[in-house]
């Protein structure tokens, strides 16, 4: 959504409020306000006219012009029914200069995860992935992974749902008393670069929202499964408000993330390319390495496949 439309939109939601009066108040011509009042009734928006002029009656319950609309975030969304994989098409975005643009799909029809292992992506999730050109080192990088982690869960538990995180990006639900928990969310985070600065980053979130539990792979749940069919409307928004206040102090990320997470204080075996480390994680140190204190003393450990393990 253009900045012209979305101005007319703001002011249509205090409506009613003539054609004429919003044309002079954005300087734009007459034609042109009726030209945006119908781009937007195209959108799904509920857009009255009467003898008082245009009232906003309603707006469309999913969709990127949706989502945009009272957005606390400079964000703007690129919506599709279905697509392959939304961090597919963010990388084209990517690469073509764009930045801060979310690709967001009500479907994927070619999703993967970490490692590209398979990733269930059915209509009725929050399948996301924001195009990102931050002011970082390649270094610090994992810190949006944590802080996408720490947005997705915040989301989560103000819909109603008690998620925490597993070291590095999982979202859980039902932790406690379950080494693993059941899996919400996901996310998967790429980046190009040079050795010392960034030249993208794409950070995927995949959430199971309004999906039935049997459409999901076993072990999993969805926001619908614990609390009923949610708004992913406002679920979106929320996420990406509170992405965006975290992605500028990456610090306070990864504190935010030590404040939610399901993994501290847990023994785990995390399989490294180079062999499995198994001991109690103790801490996560910026930008997002996972401290474990082993047998022979801490490790930082990078990157990962973690695992609960039963308390010796």
């Amino acid at each position: 959504m253009n900045d012209t439309r979305r101005a007319v939109l703001e002011r249509l939601a205090e409506g009613p409020v003539p054609g004429p009066d919003v044309a002079d108040d954005l300087g734009v011509s007459r034609n042109a306000v009726w030209k945006h009042v119908e781009g937007l009734r195209g959108s799904g928006f509920d857009i009255e006219s009467s003898d008082d002029g245009y009232a906003l009656e309603g707006i469309p319950e999913y969709g990127g012009p949706a989502v945009e609309f009272g957005l606390d975030a400079p964000f703007s969304v690129e919506y599709h029914d279905a697509v392959g994989s939304t961090n597919d098409r963010a990388r084209e975005l990517a690469a073509e200069g764009a930045e801060d643009v979310v690709v967001l799909a009500d479907e994927q029809t070619g999703s993967r995860g970490r490692l590209d292992r398979a990733w269930s992506a059915p209509s009725g999730g929050v399948w996301a992935s924001l195009v990102l050109r931050p002011d970082l080192p390649p270094a610090h990088v994992p810190a949006l992974t944590l802080a996408a982690a720490v947005a997705t869960t915040d989301a989560a538990r103000e819909a109603g749902v008690p998620a925490e995180i597993k070291w590095p990006n999982d979202v859980l639900v039902g932790t406690e008393g379950d080494r693993g928990g059941r899996k919400l969310a996901g996310i998967l985070t790429e980046m190009e670069g040079e050795a010392d600065r960034v030249s993208w980053v794409v950070v995927g979130i995949g959430v199971n929202a309004n999906i039935p539990v049997d459409d999901l792979p076993e072990g999993a749940t969805s926001l619908r499964e614990e609390v009923g069919e949610v708004d992913r409307r406002v679920f979106v928004q929320r996420l990406l408000e509170r992405f965006d206040d975290l992605r500028g102090d990456p610090e306070s990320a990864v504190e935010a993330w030590r404040e939610r997470s399901a993994t501290l204080g847990q023994r785990v075996r995390v399989e490294r390319a180079d062999g499995e480390v198994v001991g109690e994680a103790v801490d996560v140190a910026f930008p997002g390495s996972l401290v474990v204190e082993t047998d022979e003393g801490r490790v930082r450990v990078h990157a990962g496949d973690c695992e609960h393990l039963r308390p010796v």
